[in-house]
């Protein structure tokens, strides 16, 4: 991480902001800009903990936040210290520090040894996700949760790493993705909290929303990709940097005059990921034309051929291997369901989406025009026959403000439950 000090703006700002925040050593906005208010946190924090109180951010003080960014702290064991007593002193629960601390004998703690102690949120729902961000929540639910399975399913054009994680271990296959459109990058945090809420709740015996999370457990495996388009997001959250490959040939691409985060949807090449898929794929390059679309773009652009990205060439072969009984891709925006392909859905399709409308709040339809070719449920079911959705959440133009996210995940939790199960 960069050395952040008054005058430094971006969105690792926002990050130590939100996190001082939630620390109570904050107050002011989550703005990404570091200004006075915020120095004047970061030196309570560092006097609290022992570092020099200078108001920067450098390696020491960013290597004191980082577990806490994790959603953790290292606690040493003292004299008298039982679970149940380091628990309630952190407000969190014995089973979670057992499950972060594999091999931990309650009536045998040594004093002197370090533990892990899970008390804060992993996934922070204020600030803007970025791939760095994905990278560190991740290792983090390796660390907390180690029952999960986490691995890549290969990598982006520029080579970062296409994480899937896997919850359960049951029959009833399905598979989520999210963020194949740059813009769209609050898809990403809400199946990274719904991966956190589920594992929580695992560790803990709960159940959500009236679901048995133990017994979904075992009953459904859910796989989910939650960042599909790592480069366009960053360079959306980011902006365009000097030492992309692509620089150039991103400036030139960018024809609409207006800056990156406003209008990129495609990947770092250029190219629409959702319009990448071999499904009438001849049918929505054909129709490029019509939308003033010649080449590589913010939008719309169909690639020179049918996966000819890494990136969905991942998504293809990843649902080859996981052999699915059902997908959502998540995109953003609109509150609807999309449902059907060129009538080649299954008839049980019509049913589970009416279902999913249900316990969304969200309007069943199916597409029309260029958005009717080429995207990953259309692929889905047409190489499955199986049912596969779209699911467009929240309202207004994307990039959608991350105000919106309690209302989004709210909506969306039940449905994401209900589509584990649903037969």
């Amino acid at each position: 991480m960069r050395t952040l000090r008054i005058g430094t703006r971006g969105t690792d700002v926002k990050e130590v902001q939100s996190l001082l925040q939630r620390l109570g050593y904050y107050t002011g906005p989550i703005d990404g800009i570091f200004g006075s208010g915020t120095a004047n946190a970061v030196r309570a924090f560092q006097r609290d903990y022992g570092l020099t109180a200078d108001g920067i951010v450098g390696p020491m003080t960013f290597g004191v936040m980082e577990p806490l960014l994790m959603g953790y702290s290292v606690y040493t064991i003292r004299p008298g210290d039982t679970l149940y007593r380091i628990a309630s002193n952190y407000g969190t629960s014995v089973a979670r520090i057992m499950t972060a601390n594999p091999g931990i004998v309650p009536e045998r703690l040594q004093i002197g040894s370090r533990i892990i102690v899970p008390w804060l949120d992993v996934v922070d729902t204020r600030i803007d996700y970025t791939y760095e961000i994905l990278e560190r929540d991740i290792n983090a639910f390796r660390r907390l949760y180690p029952f999960l399975e986490i691995g890549s399913a290969g990598q982006s054009v520029l080579g970062k790493e296409l994480y899937y994680i896997k919850l359960g271990n049951g029959a009833h296959k399905v598979f989520y993705n999210g963020a194949h459109h740059a813009l769209e990058w609050i898809t990403t945090p809400l199946l990274m909290k719904f991966i956190e809420n589920y594992a929580k709740a695992y560790v803990e015996g709960r159940s959500i929303l009236g679901y048995d999370i133990r017994r979904l457990f075992e009953r459904s495996t859910i796989y989910i990709l939650p960042m599909v388009n790592p480069d366009g997001v960053d360079l959306v959250l980011n902006g365009l940097q000097r030492d992309n490959p692509y620089y150039n040939q991103l400036l030139q691409w960018n024809t609409t005059g207006r800056p990156f985060s406003q209008v990129w949807q495609a990947n770092i090449r250029g190219v629409d990921l959702n319009h990448n898929y071999d499904a009438a794929w001849q049918e929505s390059k054909e129709a490029e034309a019509q939308y003033g679309i010649t080449g590589p773009g913010p939008t719309r652009y169909s690639g020179p051929e049918p996966f000819s990205e890494p990136e969905t060439r991942v998504v293809r072969d990843l649902t080859y291997a996981i052999d699915p009984r059902l997908v959502l891709a998540y995109h953003s925006q609109g509150e609807v369901i999309y449902w059907n392909f060129l009538n080649l859905a299954p008839p049980e399709s019509l049913r589970i989406g009416q279902a999913l409308s249900r316990a969304s709040g969200y309007a069943l339809d199916q597409t029309v025009g260029i958005a009717s070719y080429a995207g990953y449920k259309d692929w889905f079911i047409q190489e499955y026959r199986r049912p596969g959705f779209t699911i467009e959440v929240g309202r207004g133009r994307n990039p959608l403000p991350i105000s919106q996210f309690p209302t989004i995940y709210a909506d969306n939790e039940g449905l994401l439950l209900l589509a584990a199960v649903i037969e």
